[in-house]
């Protein structure tokens, strides 16, 4: 499949949200809680109205699926875009730019295509099926990490663990050298370019990862579920009952034993 005009919509998108989310940054936005206590912005809603205009201007055949409003599928289609215009909403309204927007592109349920922008350090992701991942326009690879207790690990919170995923990721941290926190989506750009070494989250939504994992892999990187399963919605192409649990690592072997450590 050639990529390339679904990656020009994707970088108009991303170039569009960007002038949204860099007009309202450090404004003092009013935050409202969702149903799920997580907090929304005007920023959040106007971003990814306009992302979703360009989409259906673009490619109206394509569905879309969004954090802020949900699916419309337009059609008989192969092809879903799932966006997140802001994901690190905390991070964006306390000033932290490590929040970013992703854009990912399934086909028959699979991410092909995917972009984390972090607009205000002017870093973006491009990662594409079949391609090297690029930062900037630049080929970048993740780094190995041949014993996991080496490893540098991220999460955003430790808050977003509980119950039995909560001793599973205690099991991971006191397997590696240094977990650390805050970053959002920006870690798994991090991972992407071989400054850290493993990623592990849960409470994620597809719109929170399905545009990380072909970032990760074209550097070189594995993403799956806490079980080691691939990150693909079904064969419909729904995104029901998706795991919220996911992890990434710079290369296979560090993969095998995080999900060694976590015993999901």
């Amino acid at each position: 499949m050639d990529l390339d005009p679904y990656l020009r919509v994707a970088n108009e998108v991303a170039d569009a949200a960007a002038q949204v989310t860099l007009r309202h940054f450090r404004t003092g936005l009013n935050v409202e809680t969702k149903r799920d206590e997580s907090p929304v912005t005007a920023a959040d809603r106007e971003a990814e109205s306009t992302m979703r205009e360009i989409i259906t201007s673009a490619l109206p055949k394509h569905g879309v699926f969004g954090e802020e409003f949900g699916l419309d599928m337009n059609g008989e289609s192969d092809f879903l875009w799932v966006l997140d215009p802001i994901d690190g909403t905390k991070s964006f309204i306390t000033g932290k730019p490590v929040f970013g927007t992703l854009i990912s592109m399934l086909y028959c349920g699979k991410p092909v295509l995917g972009i984390i922008d972090q607009p205000v350090l002017k870093e973006r992701w491009v990662g594409a099926l079949g391609t090297c991942t690029r930062l900037n326009g630049r080929n970048i690879n993740t780094r190995k990490c041949a014993q996991l207790s080496d490893a540098y690990l991220y999460a955003t919170s430790p808050s977003m663990f509980s119950g039995r995923s909560a001793e599973a990721f205690g099991r991971l941290c006191k397997s590696v050298r240094i977990p650390l926190y805050g970053c959002d989506c920006y870690a798994y750009g991090l991972l992407s370019a071989g400054h850290c070494d493993v990623v592990a989250e849960a409470d994620m939504k597809p719109y929170d990862y399905m545009a990380l994992v072909p970032i990760v892999e074209g550097a070189g990187g594995v993403m799956t579920d806490w079980s080691g399963r691939p990150l693909l919605a079904s064969d419909e192409g729904t995104l029901d009952d998706l795991p919220g649990e996911v992890i990434a690592a710079g290369d296979a072997t560090s993969h095998a034993q995080a999900l060694s450590a976590l015993d999901w």
